[in-house]
Order: C-alpha cells, then sequence, then structure tokens
C-alpha cells in the first residue's frame, strides 16, 4: 500500500528462514502484479526484498526472479540486509554491477537505512516506517473481493443467459432455453448482499497513524475495487430484475398451466368416469333394501366426486388470485377455464343432487308401500278371523276398529299416491342429465313398477273394502241379534214384572158395583200391555231366528228365551182370568146386593121371591170360597193374590155387606109374619 518518492507502489517479499518455494512465489508475484492498473504499472515498482531472516542464495535468486517476473515495471529493488553481512556473498556477486544486465538498480540496504529511499510514512513499522497495515484484513478483503468478482461475473453470464434466452426465438425456443437455465448456480441475493458489504467496507474504511495523525487515504487496489464492484453490482441489479421478471412471468406461464392441467383432469374425470358412473345408476330398486343399497351406492359416488369438488373449490380460489392480479393478457384464458370448469362441476353436482332426490323419493314411496301393506296384511287377517263376540258392546268395538283401520288405509293408499306421482314427475325429469343417453327403457321400468305397486295396493285394498262391507253388515246384524235377544229377555222381564203386580198389587174387589166395574176395566187395560209386551217379545224372537238364519248361527233365544216367555205368559193368563172371574162375580155380588138394600120397603110385593136372597148369598159364599183358593199353574205350582191379610180384608168386606142383606132378608120377613096373625 506504500508509495516511492516517484509515486510508484512498493512491493514488499518478507523472506524467512524456512526454504522458500519459487515457484508458489512466482505465482504470487504475478497475483499482485494484477492487481494494480495500467496507469500504476507505468509508473513502476519498488521491490523490498526482507532478508534479514534469509539466506544470500536465497535473496539472490528471488532478485534474479524478479528480471523473469516483472523486468520493465521494477525500477528499484531494495534487498535489507541482517545485521551481519554477507560479506562474502557479496564480493561474489555485485548487484550494481549486474544492472544493465537485470534492467533495474539493486542495492544493498539495512534496516534503519532503508528511509534513505522510502519515506517513513510509506514504509511499514518492520522497517521503522509509520504506515499502517493488516495483512490479514487486507487478504480477507481481497478474497472477499475476488469471490464476489468471480461469482457475481459467473452470475451475470447466466443471468444474461436465462434473460436473452426468454427474449428470442419462438415460444418453444424460449421455453427450451429457460428450463435449461432456469436456475443460477449460486443466489443472487446472497452474491448482490455480499457485493453491497464489500463496497460499503470499501467506502468507509480509514486508517490512522499509530500516533493518531494523518489519516491513510485507501490504498489503490481498494480504490480501483470500488468502481469495479459497483460496475458488478449495476450489472446484477439489471440482471436480477429481468431475470426476477421472467421468473414471474415463468411462474406465471407455469402456473397457468399448472392450473389448466388441473382443470382438464376434473373436466375429464367429471365428464368421464364421474359422468359414466351416474349413467349406470338408473334404478330406484323395487323394495326399501334394494333403495338403500343404491344409496349406499350412491354415497360412494358422491364421496369421489368429494374429491374432485374440492380440487374444483382450491382451482377457483387460484384462478380469482389471477384475474385480480390483472394481467389483460391471460385474462381471456383464465375465465374461459374458470367457466369451463363451473359449468361442468354445477352440471355434475347438479345431477349427483337429482340423483339423491330422486333415490330419497324412491325410498320414501317403498316405505309408504311397505307399511300400506302391513296395514293391508293387518286388516285382511282381522277379516279373516270369524266374529265370535259376547255381546253387542264388544261387537261396535270391534266394528270402530274395523272402520279406524280402512280409514288408516286409505289415507295409507292416499299418501301411497302422492309419493308415486312426485316419483313419477322426477323420473320424466331424468332425461335432461342424461348426456344423450336415451334412458326410455330404463324409465319404463321404474314407471311400470311404481304404477304396478300402486295398482297393486289399489286391488288389495278394494278386496279389503269389500271383504269390509260384508262383515260390517254382518257385524250390524249380529248387534241387531244382541239387540233381538237382549229385548226379547227384557219383554220377559217386564211380564214377569206385570205378573208380579197383578198376584201382590190386584187384589182389591171394590166396595160397591161401580168402583168394581172401574177395576174391571182397569184389568182389561193391564192385560192389553202385558199383550203387547208378549207379542213384542214373540216379534223380537221372530226377528232373532231370521238374523240366525242369516247369519248361520244358533240363537241362544230359540232354546231359552221362548219358553220363559211362553211360561211366563201363560202363568200371566191364567192369573188373569182368575183376576177377570172373580171381579166379575165381586160386580154380580155387588150389584145383586146394592139392587135388593136400594129397595124400598113399601113395596114388599117386589120381594116376592126369595130365591134372589138366597141366590145372592150363594154369590157371595162363592166368592168367599175363590178368595181362598189359589191360582195353580200348569207346571203344578200355586200362587195367592196378595198376602193372607189383604185376602181377610176383602173377604170380610163381602161379608159385611151379606150381612146387610141377610139383615133386610129378615125386615122382609117380618112384615109378612105379622099379616096371618093378624
Amino acid at each position: 500500500g506504500g508509495k516511492d518518492r516517484r509515486s510508484g507502489l512498493i512491493l514488499t517479499i518478507p523472506l524467512c528462514l524456512e526454504q522458500t518455494s519459487m515457484d508458489e512465489l512466482s505465482v504470487t508475484l504475478d497475483y499482485l502484479l494484477s492487481i494494480p492498473s495500467e496507469k500504476c504499472k507505468a509508473r513502476g515498482f519498488t521491490v523490498i526484498v526482507d532478508g534479514r531472516k534469509s539466506q544470500w542464495n536465497v535473496v539472490k535468486t528471488v532478485v534474479l526472479m524478479l528480471q523473469n517476473v516483472v523486468p520493465a515495471e521494477v525500477s528499484l529493488v531494495c534487498v535489507v540486509k541482517p545485521d551481519e553481512f554477507w560479506d562474502k556473498k557479496v564480493t561474489h556477486f555485485c548487484f550494481w554491477k549486474e544492472k544493465d544486465r537485470l534492467g533495474f538498480e539493486v542495492i544493498l540496504v539495512s534496516a534503519n537505512k532503508l528511509t534513505r529511499y522510502i519515506e517513513p510514512c510509506q514504509l511499514t513499522e518492520d522497517f521503522g516506517g509509520t504506515l499502517t497495515y493488516d495483512h490479514m484484513d487486507w487478504l480477507n478483503k481481497r478474497l472477499v473481493f475476488e469471490k464476489f468478482t468471480k461469482e457475481s461475473t459467473s452470475l451475470l453470464d447466466e443471468l444474461a443467459l436465462i434473460n436473452n434466452g426468454s427474449d428470442k426465438g419462438t415460444q418453444q425456443e424460449k421455453e427450451r432455453s429457460i428450463d435449461l437455465n432456469f436456475l443460477p448456480s449460486v443466489d443472487p441475493e446472497t452474491v448482490l448482499q455480499t457485493g453491497h458489504e464489500l463496497l460499503s467496507e470499501l467506502q468507509q474504511r480509514r486508517f490512522n497513524g499509530s500516533d493518531g495523525g494523518v489519516s491513510w487515504s485507501p490504498m489503490d487496489d481498494e480504490l480501483l475495487a470500488q468502481p469495479q464492484v459497483m460496475k458488478l453490482l449495476d450489472s446484477l441489479r439489471e440482471q436480477y430484475t429481468r431475470y426476477q421478471e421472467v421468473c414471474r412471468q415463468r411462474s406465471k406461464r407455469t402456473q397457468l398451466e399448472e392450473i389448466q392441467q388441473k382443470v382438464m383432469q376434473v373436466v375429464n374425470w367429471l365428464e368421464g368416469p364421474g359422468s359414466e358412473q351416474l349413467r349406470t345408476q338408473w334404478g330406484i330398486g323395487d323394495s326399501i333394501r334394494a333403495s338403500q343399497a343404491l344409496q349406499q351406492k350412491h354415497e360412494e359416488i358422491e364421496s369421489q366426486h368429494s374429491e374432485w369438488f374440492a380440487v374444483y373449490v382450491e382451482l377457483n380460489q387460484q384462478i380469482a388470485a389471477l384475474l385480480n392480479a390483472g394481467d389483460e393478457e391471460d385474462l381471456v384464458e383464465l375465465k374461459a377455464l374458470q367457466q369451463q370448469l363451473s359449468d361442468v362441476c354445477y352440471r355434475q353436482a347438479s345431477q349427483l343432487e337429482f340423483r339423491q332426490n330422486l333415490l330419497q323419493a324412491a325410498l320414501e314411496f317403498h316405505s309408504v308401500a311397505q307399511d300400506l301393506s302391513q296395514q293391508l296384511d293387518g286388516l285382511l287377517g282381522m277379516l279373516c278371523v270369524d266374529v265370535a263376540p259376547a255381546d253387542g258392546a264388544s261387537i261396535q268395538q270391534t266394528l270402530k276398529l274395523l272402520e279406524e283401520k280402512l280409514k288408516s288405509v286409505d289415507l295409507g293408499l292416499q299418501g301411497l299416491r302422492e309419493k308415486g306421482q312426485s316419483l313419477l314427475d322426477q323420473i320424466s325429469n331424468q332425461a335432461s342429465w342424461a348426456y344423450g343417453k336415451d334412458v326410455t327403457i330404463e324409465n319404463k321400468e321404474n314407471v311400470d313398477h311404481i304404477q304396478g305397486v300402486m295398482e297393486d295396493m289399489q286391488l288389495r285394498k278394494q278386496r279389503c273394502e269389500d271383504m269390509v262391507d260384508v262383515r260390517r253388515l254382518k257385524m250390524l246384524q249380529m248387534v241387531q241379534l244382541f239387540k233381538c235377544e237382549e229385548d226379547a229377555a227384557q219383554a220377559v222381564e217386564w211380564l214377569s214384572e206385570l205378573l208380579d203386580a197383578l198376584l201382590k198389587t190386584h187384589i182389591r174387589l171394590g166396595d160397591d158395583a161401580q168402583e168394581t166395574k172401574v177395576l174391571l176395566e182397569k184389568h182389561r187395560k193391564f192385560v192389553d200391555v202385558a199383550q203387547s209386551t208378549y207379542d213384542y217379545g214373540r216379534q223380537l224372537l221372530q226377528a232373532t231366528v231370521v238374523l240366525c238364519q242369516s247369519l248361520r248361527c244358533t240363537s241362544r233365544s230359540s232354546g231359552d228365551t221362548l219358553p220363559r216367555l211362553n211360561r211366563v205368559w201363560k202363568q200371566f193368563t191364567i192369573t188373569s182370568e182368575e183376576r177377570v172371574h172373580r171381579l166379575e162375580a165381586a160386580v154380580a155380588f155387588h150389584s145383586s146386593a146394592e139392587k135388593i138394600l136400594q129397595e124400598c120397603p113399601e113395596q114388599p110385593e117386589a120381594f116376592n121371591e126369595m130365591e134372589q136372597f138366597d141366590e145372592i148369598e150363594a154369590v157371595g159364599k162363592s166368592l168367599l170360597d175363590r178368595l181362598t183358593v189359589p191360582v195353580v199353574y200348569p207346571d203344578g205350582s200355586e200362587q195367592y193374590f196378595g198376602s193372607p191379610g189383604d185376602m181377610a180384608s176383602a173377604a170380610e168386606h163381602i161379608r159385611e155387606k151379606m150381612k146387610l142383606v141377610s139383615l133386610k132378608k129378615q125386615q122382609l120377613r117380618q112384615p109378612e109374619a105379622a099379616t096371618p096373625e093378624s
């Protein structure tokens, strides 16, 4: 870094005790001499050969080597001799005598006298100077510079090749050149950072003297390196900017090609294997299990489509991002890709949804059909069981249950028709997404199956309705039969109650003829009521016989109710006749007695015949005797009218009237007895 008095650069060659390799020294000198500019070289070099730690023959060899390495550039060679001079060696070889042959002047000088030829400020401390110099620092900086120069030069060539290749030729040539040289051997960012750090170091470096005196300017090689580094950095920035644009364009083109490739993969699969899967799935199944199996198969198809739909979503986002970037040259192509992808995906998604809805409708249809079939089976089973109810209430309950089941079947059939029609409507729209495939045959099978199920259910329901009508008629007849039996039994009970009332309450015979006639008239009306009850019971039993014949069953009335009815009626008839006889006898008794008792005593001629009194007495006695006799029925049983006290009261009243008649008779006889005596 130092300079001689002619402003020539100073080159210091330190020698050591070890053997010095001349080849290495020659290479090193060549390298060092290549650093300065031609202008600096023209001013010449002052070479300091430090031989204080070396041998004379080594020093001589080095000096002679300078003749071959840098003969023209060397103007002065200062050989720094050791304190013990090489007297013998020098006597054999005098450099000053060889000046003409060597081409430069060689002087032997001690270190302390070197300042005679070179200013102290241009000498390092090793030679008694004040020049601050750190060889390791210089070496490190030089290595960094050399590395930067080498890497930047190589990188510039690579970037130029990449950039120039991207600007010329056809698209094929452009892509081929980019593919061959797309990635530089080193990272441009790293090289640029290294260059900036090096330039900053070269621009900011200052060396101060050891005494803090005059500052030292950068060495010529460093001053020379600054513009070289700046030039390289400018070139690198320019080429790197172009390279980044090339990479951006390439990345965009690569991304566009990848998107286009993925779009075509999605489109080709959806329009190919995806559509073929849907084409092969046209059936709706003939049962719940079959429809569920088809649904499971469709879910597998949907699962496969979901993977491609996920790719579609990702691609759509990438295309949207590229569209937002606003590159006019790619907008048309991107929009076309986006539209194509969206059309295919939405169409396929619509087909999947249509197929899913169709299978769901088919499953609901078969579910309703199965429920309806089970209801019809239950109704048919109920109709096939013979009805054997215990009473009319159970029949009414069974009939109500039958009607409820029939109503439920009606609702089920209506629901089946609605589901079937909805399913038929969906099937009729299936051709709209068949991709040109004729699905008429497949649809006809589905339509025939649906219509067949609905017709079969309608026929089964009609048969059940017919059977329900028959069963309803039969059950209504059975209800009527039970009602007739109950009413007939009730008629027997009523007749029994009338008989019981006749025996227990119809006791009085009347106090006179008028009252007795009234009682007799009431009795006849009472008998008419009993007759109506008996006739009603007979009619009910006759209706029971007719209903039993219609129902083909044996009525319990013919063996139980009818004999009871006849028996009670027979007993009532006998009792009623006895009651009539007694009332008629009482009427005759009261009429005769009242007639005699009401006759005036002044007309005795009316009573000429005493036999009338005898007749009244005979009737009264006969009536009293009848009151004591029980009513005897055909089965040998006996019944009395009222209680003994009631009968005694009625008999007492007859006796009192008989006493009056007897007294009247005596009164009439007394005048007759008095007449003969007079």
